[in-house]
């Protein structure tokens, strides 16, 4: 028999996750896979790119299993609008990899993640800090070197940092989830990285002097640059 997957009347619930999905963040890739040698995003991570905005905007989440063939797990994403009682849900079905209680919690953790993510809309991006941590060779054409140092804190606003910053550079944009770090340039020019939430605020990084690297996947621009 076919699950029902939302309430006859959703209009108030879509209105919330419209609010909701323009608020978003992408979920950062915060592990990596030591068989496929690629990182991913976590349960963790992608809990904490949706978590606050869902309750701002009175959407409960829970998650749970389903009986379904057996072998296979059934685990059940459903939304539900506070003040309506409006849902939508989304069943995901996928075989355990062992039967027994390991097996079972692995699978369920999967299930957790990629329904999730499916159903509120949640894309990742990579992390760049940790990709930045880990390349080892020098990369060619970039203008800085691998070389990077201490973060300084999230800012909040598109305004300028004040020109005694941690980093020492001028006019770095405070942007919500961007972080900077200290470089060094080819030839031993300081430099500033730009790491996190980078994607949706690259034209305020443009207007400071930021260029992007494709190969290094990371915005940067020379630490005294106007």
């Amino acid at each position: 028999m076919e699950l029902q997957m939302s309430s006859p009347e959703i209009t108030e619930l879509a209105e919330a996750m419209i609010q909701i999905q323009q608020s978003l963040s992408p979920a950062l890739k915060d592990a990596e896979n030591t068989f496929t040698n690629s990182r991913y995003a976590t349960l963790h991570s992608v809990m904490n790119a949706c978590r606050e905005a869902l309750l701002e905007h009175g959407v409960w989440l829970t998650q749970y299993p389903v009986s379904v063939d057996a072998n296979q797990l059934g685990f059940v994403t459903k939304i539900v609008h506070a003040e309506t009682g409006q849902w939508q849900a989304s069943l995901l079905t996928m075989p355990r990899p062992k039967n027994d209680p390991q097996g079972y919690g692995s699978a369920m953790t999967y299930a957790r993640r990629y329904g999730l993510s499916a159903l509120i809309g949640i894309v990742t991006e990579s992390d760049d800090d940790g990709k930045l941590a880990s390349h080892q060779r020098e990369p060619h054409n970039t203008g800085f070197s691998p070389r990077n140092h201490e973060i300084n804190s999230p800012a909040t606003q598109p305004k300028s940092m004040p020109k005694d910053n941690p980093l020492g550079a001028v006019n770095l944009p405070r942007l919500d989830g961007v972080q900077y770090r200290k470089g060094t340039a080819n030839g031993g020019k300081q430099c500033v990285l730009a790491t996190g939430d980078t994607h949706s605020k690259k034209e305020f990084l443009r207007k400071a002097g930021f260029q992007w690297n494709g190969s290094r996947k990371v915005w940067w621009r020379y630490a005294d640059a106007a």
